[in-house]
């Protein structure tokens, strides 16, 4: 990055005059003080802090700049300042200015389940040819898109941007400052339905992702949903790209092989090229052809993203395998969790083979509201004793799907197994039990933090 003072404050209507300090550089933007680095504009956000009371740290960090709403007589003395009368008003202001200056293509990604994976495999795909910035870690919320959009460089080409959200308008916020070029719904689940009342309304919440989308854009989307069948009549038929596992889709799969470490397979659109991704999961198979769209709508052929795409780095604790306790191979997909996406998971891990015990480690959903009972149980629909030796449950709310295996003998007694409270029993029941060549899938949503026994169980 590369602005001046005065160009910042023209970009966010500065309530001060900033001659002194006009021409000053600017090569960054941040709001932790932690992170700053010499050149920065630092972006005080008033949260549970006043970010304002973080001024000096700021400057000693390398701070060169701050917006600023608190009262002028509180700034530090010969220190360049931009009054604004909203902080983070200002920095998103500031990142829809910089976004247009550099230019990029930009490609939006939202749904309920899948959103980093897809990030991470259309920045492998588009990386075959483009210069490409993408939101890290989960910064894909009002403060996480425009601080992603102010870190990228000036020779960016194309920037992928994720949109996270739990209640209505708030994707609708984010593409309004994005203007995507291409936007991407990657599945409709449960995920927020305590907040949102129902699949069509998170049907609704997810294609807020339009609302910015330019004239000319590209929504791609599962063609099989019909949530998104309804709602994508506003739009014209060549903005509208589908993909799924049904034939009637612009892309799906020919032919598909999952096993522990990889997913191959082929597409309709170039049936001579085998595709691998370096994942397990017919599901992540979705989340390569949507990828693959945006890649086919910026110019790339398949043929020329397939090697990119099986080598693309998958954003941790998503789908990966660790080496677990006592030689056991440890699945862990325990940072996020909605019950298609528990089913789709539990499915394919189902289907592999091994020499040992395969256990699945099921955690509390959270944020089902008056469905999350109903929802809990639901996942006995996908959990067989043919191909499951041991349920482990843990917390509350899984309370109901440990009854149901039980009672409607799903499974014997000893197989199933209810923790809750203290997670150290669980886990000592889980090394006292965990032999070489032993499977175990760990899920749960983030807030049940089933990443700390993830961390107890690997080696």
């Amino acid at each position: 990055m590369s602005l001046t003072i005065n160009e910042i404050a023209e970009a966010v209507g500065a309530l001060n005059t900033v001659d002194q300090w006009s021409e000053r550089a600017v090569t960054s933007v941040g709001f932790d003080t932690r992170k700053l680095t010499a050149g920065s504009l630092f972006v005080p956000l008033i949260g549970e802090n006043d970010g304002h009371r973080f001024i000096e740290q700021a400057i000693e960090q390398g701070a060169v700049a701050a917006f600023w709403s608190a009262p002028l007589a509180e700034a530090p003395a010969d220190f360049p300042v931009i009054q604004v009368a909203d902080t983070l008003a200002a920095m998103q202001q500031l990142a829809k200015y910089y976004l247009k200056k550099v230019a990029p293509k930009v490609v939006a990604i939202t749904g309920s389940n899948g959103k980093t994976t897809t990030k991470d495999m259309t920045e492998a795909v588009l990386s075959a040819r483009y210069k490409v910035h993408k939101t890290q870690g989960n910064f894909n919320n009002h403060i996480g898109l425009p601080y992603t959009i102010l870190e990228m460089s000036e020779d960016t080409e194309v920037i992928i941007l994720e949109m996270g959200m739990n209640h209505p308008g708030e994707i609708k916020v984010l593409s309004d400052l994005a203007e995507p070029d291409i936007a991407i719904i990657t599945m409709i689940g449960e995920s927020h339905i305590e907040y949102l009342g129902s699949r069509a309304a998170i049907a609704d919440a997810k294609m807020e992702i339009t609302s910015g989308l330019k004239k000319d854009g590209i929504l791609i989307y599962p063609g099989a949903e019909p949530l998104l069948q309804e709602r994508v009549q506003g739009l014209s038929s060549e903005q509208l790209r589908t993909f799924g596992q049904e034939a009637s889709n612009d892309l799906y799969p020919l032919q598909v092989k999952t096993e522990m470490k990889e997913t191959t397979f082929t597409t309709n659109s170039a049936p001579d090229v085998q595709l691998q991704i370096p994942v397990l999961g017919t599901y992540n198979v979705n989340n390569a052809l949507a990828a693959l769209l945006a890649g086919l709508a910026t110019g790339i052929l398949i043929k020329e993203a397939a090697g990119s795409l099986a080598r693309f780095h998958l954003t941790k604790n998503r789908t990966e395998w660790l080496k677990g306790y006592n030689n056991s191979a440890i699945l862990n997909d325990a940072y996020n969790a909605n019950p298609t996406a528990m089913k789709l998971v539990i499915e394919n891990f189902s289907r592999l083979s091994n020499n040992g015990q395969k256990i699945v480690v099921l955690g509390d959903m959270l944020e089902l509201g008056e469905w999350s009972a109903a929802l809990h149980e639901s996942i006995k629909e996908v959990l067989s004793p043919e191909a499951i030796d041991q349920v482990v449950l843990y917390g509350e709310k899984m309370q109901v799907l440990a009854t149901a295996l039980v009672e409607e003998n799903i499974f014997d007694e000893h197989q199933v197994h209810h923790f809750t409270g203290e997670k150290e029993p669980m886990i000592q029941y889980l090394k006292d039990t965990l032999r070489s060549d032993d499977y175990v899938l760990i899920k749960s949503s983030f807030g049940t933090d089933l990443l700390s026994v993830v961390r107890m169980l690997t080696v």
